[in-house]
């Protein structure tokens, strides 16, 4: 299954195009032209959400605690 995502691109002073995935904090990359940066763009989104995955299936659910203040 495929999902979209929104994807901002920039270019700095250097020429550099930077591309970050608004729906996924931290997720961004950089490239010299359009067709790399995509390419680059969708390995980091695989990325992140493989790394996403991996950080959910090591928690272990414990319980739920009432706290009176």
């Amino acid at each position: 299954m495929t999902k979209q995502y929104t994807v901002v691109i920039e270019k700095d002073e250097d020429g550099w195009l930077i591309s970050e995935v608004v729906e996924l904090p931290g997720c961004h990359t950089q490239a010299k032209t359009m067709d790399q940066l995509l390419e680059r763009t969708k390995e980091a989104i695989r990325a992140y959400l493989a790394e996403e995955e991996l950080e959910e299936s090591q928690q272990t659910f414990l319980g739920i605690q009432h706290i009176e203040v």
